[in-house]
């Protein structure tokens, strides 16, 4: 790999930016502020949908702490040695590239995720597996078009709100540069699932967007043969998400009253020792969890560094195959263990998880029945209710004239673009309101 590509400024469409003082990689970090989808991610599930307690982390709390994490993984990256030979620049050159670029790609990891959570992406998979099996609709789609709704995933969507849904002249998105979009492109597969290697074992782009990701993938010199592999920096964007979502679920599971502190040490404290220090001191049980959170955070960050830098060279060459935190130590494999059997399977998520289930099938049902079924009436009443900018999208991308005229993979795509960006209240509300339940 060239790193002078994979650190290119190039966007899909040329910029039109004038007389600014920011470098592209610090514009793309206003885009993404700034963005509508961005604004949305507060209102939707991490762990524990529909919460009303306010310390418990939305999507976009989770994503501004991915982003610290990002930050830290770049201060190790523009200091070491490694990278300046590599890159040929200095840490001056590197601290106004590396550390925007990271946090680019950490805020807008989980930008394409539907309400309630991972969930979500479950209740849509399965709605569309038995929908297509049932045949109650005669949908005429690709083997990779129905791939694509049967394998919903919210990284693919994620590429699809950034670079054509935040729709403003264009069909571009927020035009970012091939590198911020590239950082997160953590599953570059439109095919069929592999799960054998990292990259494929998702549908991490779907077919509206192979133009667009090849575009990327060419612009940073990510082409292995027909393969599209990891930007280097992915694996970082990666790890930082990984451990805050041990780490950070670990306190809100705590704050739960889900496990107590003992069973926390004796399951971690053969890998962190340190957990026993923190425990002995005179302190709140609150302050005892941060501390342990922090001490944790600082651990796996370094592991996962030097495990990126010992490996880079298959990375580089699109050989590498691991999460650099669960292959550096088996400490992350454990907290790992201890959020599922702990956390992840309290009644209460479960309860509220199939809330959300109950939610977006109705969802789906609604709006195929009425953009597909039924008469005229009911199609104009239900285009009325939806996002005009996701229809105009569409619309533009194959230059229909109206919805009538969208193959039938784009009407169903109009469908998921709009309930996968609900929030979780506004899918709920929307439900009331449409089923007579409000």
């Amino acid at each position: 790999m060239d790193w002078n590509k994979l650190l290119t400024e190039k966007r899909i469409r040329p910029s039109m930016r004038q007389d600014d003082a920011r470098s592209a990689f610090e514009s793309d970090f206003g885009r993404i502020t700034f963005s509508p989808a961005t604004r949305r991610m507060h209102a939707k599930t991490q762990v524990f949908p529909l919460t009303d307690d306010d310390n418990i982390h939305s999507r976009l709390t989770h994503s501004l702490e991915v982003m610290s994490l990002g930050y830290s993984f770049s201060i190790l990256f523009c200091e070491s040695p490694l990278f300046q030979q590599k890159t040929g620049k200095n840490n001056y050159e590197l601290f106004r590239e590396i550390p925007v670029i990271l946090k680019n790609g950490c805020l807008i990891h989980d930008i394409g995720n539907p309400p309630f959570g991972h969930f979500g992406e479950t209740v849509i998979q399965e709605y569309f597996r038995n929908f297509f099996e049932s045949g109650r609709v005669n949908v005429r789609l690709t083997d990779g078009q129905r791939r694509d709704f049967e394998h919903f995933d919210g990284n693919a969507q994620g590429l699809r709100v950034l670079t054509k849904l935040q729709n403003l002249n264009d069909c571009f998105g927020l035009n970012l540069t091939c590198t911020t979009l590239a950082s997160c492109l953590k599953y570059p597969n439109y095919g069929p699932i592999d799960k054998s290697r990292l990259e494929t074992k998702k549908v991490g782009i779907f077919q509206s967007e192979i133009g667009h990701a090849r575009v990327i993938a060419e612009q940073c010199g990510l082409m292995k043969g027909d393969r599209i592999v990891r930007h280097p920096l992915c694996y970082l964007v990666e790890a930082s998400d990984s451990i805050c979502y041990l780490t950070m679920d670990l306190e809100d599971g705590f704050k739960k009253g889900l496990y107590t502190l003992s069973e926390l040490k004796e399951t971690i404290e053969d890998d962190f020792p340190e957990i026993s220090t923190y425990l002995s001191e005179e302190i709140h049980d609150s302050a005892k969890i941060t501390k342990i959170r922090n001490g944790l955070i600082g651990k796996l960050v370094n592991l996962a560094y030097r495990y990126f830098e010992e490996h880079i060279e298959e990375i580089e060459e699109g050989t590498f195959n691991r999460e650099l935190i669960f292959s550096a130590s088996p400490l992350a494999n454990r907290l790992q263990k201890f959020c599922i059997e702990k956390i992840f399977s309290i009644n209460d998520i479960y309860h509220l998880e199939m809330v959300g289930h109950s939610v977006l099938t109705w969802l789906l049902d609604f709006y195929i029945q009425n953009l597909f079924c039924r008469s005229r009436e009911y199609l104009d009443r239900a285009l009325a209710l939806m996002s005009e900018s996701i229809l105009r999208t569409a619309l533009d991308e194959t230059e229909c004239a109206g919805f009538e005229e969208l193959s039938d993979y784009y009407k169903l795509r109009v469908i998921v673009d709009y309930i996968a960006g609900m929030t979780d209240r506004f899918a709920l509300k929307t439900y009331r309101e449409l089923s007579g339940r409000g």
